[in-house]
């Protein structure tokens, strides 16, 4: 292997913030260079500027040997360089072959668009991946991951020799994530090298050569894969030793009273033919929803709430038959939900911390002259940020430019600015590093110190084991058994997940 890119002492300043200091770091031809650190540490920052999308303050970057500088992400395109981002850069109401061409599309000896060209191009890009989508549908209409395989295609049509995966894993499910693996095998072989950005501890040691390091802007350490142990990485993250990123858990058993039920989930039935589910939730518990990718934990959960119609239910609530028609429902009956995709579905990314935590309760902050009482206001938004430990300059910081265990912080202050009783968690650490993991993990047990419910949904089995109280195993839209006490392991989730067991 020869060298292939160098970044030399790159440093980037926004205003009032040092987020890279003299960053160094280097990638060979067919290497895989892993890029760890927790949120904020300066990945993307370091990553942009290398796309040309940020330019740096100070240091040069190299390609072959050769000092470059890009002035924008097409100038860098041209050099070889591809970015696949985690936020998708797809435009969703056009085609997979118009999202691969757009801007450079290929045209006729008339100047007209020659979309039979395109189109085979296309298909030869997915058949190389050996990935079947319909490149004539707009990728709206395609599954998440069928979007990232667009991503993957439209960087390869680019000959890219860098390229850059940023959480590319994200909302892949293990199968999928492991054809993402083979493809980025092939491309090593091929000589392209590349840097990847991942939370995931599993994926780095599997997939990458050697892992470069990030904290707080500086670069801390570097590591070869095969001789590294997760614990050192971890502690060169963090800067500090987690002992055990799980708190203590309740024990919540047969024992219980039925006074302790919070949710009482009599019958839910999501389709005429699909199974009749029952659960209960118990005051001050964390109850796991687990299962492999489409069983139906996300689905019942939202059926639950008035989120998708359902064909029959029987909710209490505190010993209460209630009506959930709507999530608004839900809320009234101090259910609220943290979704799976917080940065769409559950923040407003332009809005300030104060807005996110108080726009739908603002009534609560009503003056008897009709008016908003901005000083009650800010008491409770202050009160909630040091609740949940949001880091942040001010509550006047924008959301946007939080760090992914921060922005879920101020969902979760939302919801306690409710007075909610019980908080959905669907996939809560999704895109969060792992010191920022073991923060909303202590978090949600204080929640329920408080005598908050929570149920979670994840994809993570560790999680799943590691702060639930019970677990409800689900497989083809059915709970096929709930775990207790010791019975709460990965070798059961996964027994009862696979169909290995059965109740």
């Amino acid at each position: 292997m020869s060298n292939l890119l160098t970044l030399d002492n790159i440093s980037k300043r926004f205003p009032g913030v040092k987020a890279l200091s003299d960053i160094s770091l280097s990638l060979d031809t067919g290497e895989v260079l892993a890029l760890l650190g927790e949120n904020g540490a300066g990945k993307s920052t370091l990553m942009k500027i290398l796309c040309g999308i940020y330019q740096p303050d100070a240091g040069t970057i190299s390609i072959d040997g050769k000092p470059m500088a890009f002035a924008n992400y097409d100038k860098a395109i041209d050099a070889g360089i591809s970015i696949i981002f985690q936020e998708f850069s797809l435009i969703p109401y056009l085609t997979a072959v118009e999202n691969i061409f757009l801007g450079r599309e290929i045209t006729n000896a008339f100047g007209l668009l020659n979309k039979q060209a395109m189109r085979k191009e296309s298909t030869a890009l997915f058949e190389h991946l050996n990935v079947f989508i319909d490149v004539n549908i707009p990728v709206a209409n395609l599954s998440v991951a069928e979007q990232q395989f667009v991503e993957i295609a439209k960087a390869l049509s680019l000959n890219a020799r860098i390229l850059v995966l940023d959480e590319p894993t994200a909302t892949l499910t293990p199968t999928e994530a492991e054809h993402l693996f083979k493809i980025m095998r092939e491309l090593k072989s091929q000589g392209v090298g590349m840097i990847f950005i991942s939370h995931h501890m599993d994926e780095i040691f599997e997939i990458c050569d050697r892992i470069v390091v990030l904290r707080d802007g500086e670069r801390v350490g570097e590591a070869v894969t095969a001789i590294t142990r997760v614990d050192d990485l971890v502690e060169m993250m963090v800067g500090r030793k987690l002992e055990s990123s799980f708190p203590a858990k309740n024990q919540h058993n047969a024992s219980s009273t039925s006074n302790d039920i919070i949710i009482n989930a009599k019958a839910i039935q999501l389709t005429k033919t699909s199974p009749i589910n029952q659960f209960q939730l118990y005051k001050g518990e964390i109850l796991g929803f687990a299962g492999l990718v489409g069983s139906g934990r996300t689905e019942l959960a939202m059926g639950l709430i008035g989120g998708t119609s359902v064909h029959h239910k029987d909710i209490e609530v505190a010993g209460q038959t209630v009506v959930l028609a709507s999530p608004a429902d839900a809320l009234q009956a101090g259910i609220g939900i943290l979704p799976e995709n917080r940065k769409t579905e559950g923040l407003l990314l332009p809005f300030s911390i104060r807005d996110n935590i108080t726009i739908n309760n603002l009534a609560k902050h009503i003056s008897r002259s009709g008016m908003i009482n901005r000083q009650d206001e800010a008491q409770t938004v202050e009160d909630l940020i040091v609740k949940v430990q949001v880091k942040a300059p001010s509550s006047e910081t924008i959301v946007g430019n939080l760090s992914g265990g921060n922005q879920q912080k101020v969902v979760i202050a939302r919801w306690l600015n409710h007075s909610c009783r019980v908080l959905i968690f669907d996939e809560p650490t999704r895109g969060i590093d792992v010191g920022a993991k073991a923060e909303i993990y202590r978090l949600m047990r204080g929640l329920t110190e408080m005598g908050i419910s929570i149920i979670m949904i994840s994809s993570e089995l560790p999680e799943v084991v590691g702060i639930s109280d019970r677990v409800a195993v689900f497989k083809q839209g059915s709970i096929v058994k709930m775990l207790t006490g010791d019975e709460v392991n990965a070798t059961e989730v996964m027994r009862y997940a696979t169909g290995g067991a059965k109740e």
